[in-house]
């Protein structure tokens, strides 16, 4: 059985920084695609950032700079740091896992964060 358990959200305050988790079980980690996705109020979901399962990153230019993904495949499981929070960042994060582009997707049941003073 796939699971993704995300955990690390809460309120921080502008300026802030959390680091989310995403551990992952019923799959082959290391073989797949990893990625982060937000979801705000009355907004469609958006990637925010994806880690191959070679170890390439990619970011959504909104958090370029602030944002970090990471693996550690030894632990099945994916990262976000996240720093110099805005309230733009505002929303529910989803982890995602995904084999090839195209094949079936798992998602996690996500996780809030709230920037806010």
């Amino acid at each position: 059985q796939v699971q993704l358990v995300e955990s690390g959200g809460g309120l921080v305050q502008p300026g802030g920084s959390l680091r989310l988790s995403c551990v992952a079980s019923g799959f082959t980690f290391t073989n797949y695609h990893m990625s982060w996705y937000r979801q705000a109020p009355g907004k469609e979901r958006e990637l925010v950032a994806r880690i191959h399962s070679v170890g390439n990153t990619i970011y959504v230019d909104s958090v370029k700079g602030r944002f970090t993904i990471s693996r550690d495949n030894a632990k099945n499981t994916v990262y976000l740091q996240m720093n110099s929070l805005k309230p733009a960042d505002t929303a529910v994060y989803y982890c995602r896992a995904q084999r090839i582009v195209g094949s079936p997707a798992y998602w996690g049941q996500g996780t809030q964060v709230t920037v806010s003073s």
